[in-house]
C-alpha cells in the first residue's frame, strides 16, 4: 500500500498544479479534439483534464519508482528452474 501512495500522492499534487497552470492559460470552451470543438461543460473539461494530467504524472512517478529498484529487488520473486539431470522419463 505504501508503494502505491509513493506513486499516486506526488502525481496527484503535480496534476493539480499542472491543471491550474494549464487552465489559467487555456479556456476550456476553446479546446479542440481531432479538429472538432469540445462541447463539454467547463466542469467536465476540468475533470477530464485533471484525470489526464494525473495519469501522465502517475506514469512518470511509476517509471521513476521502477528505475530506482535494484537488481536484487527485481529478481527476489524469480524462481530458478530445477533441472532433472537431462534425462526424460516416459
Amino acid at each position: 500500500m505504501q508503494k502505491i501512495l509513493w506513486v499516486l500522492w506526488p502525481s496527484f499534487v503535480v496534476a493539480g498544479i499542472a491543471e491550474g497552470i494549464f487552465f489559467t492559460v487555456i479556456d476550456p470552451q476553446e479546446l479542440y479534439l481531432f479538429g472538432q470543438p469540445v462541447h463539454f461543460s467547463k466542469i467536465a473539461t476540468y475533470s477530464v483534464g485533471f484525470f489526464g494530467f494525473w495519469a501522465v504524472c502517475a506514469a512518470s512517478s511509476l517509471m521513476t519508482w521502477f528505475l530506482q529498484l535494484s537488481a536484487s529487488d527485481l529478481n527476489k520473486n524469480m524462481h530458478t528452474p530445477h533441472h532433472s539431470g537431462g534425462s526424460v522419463q516416459q
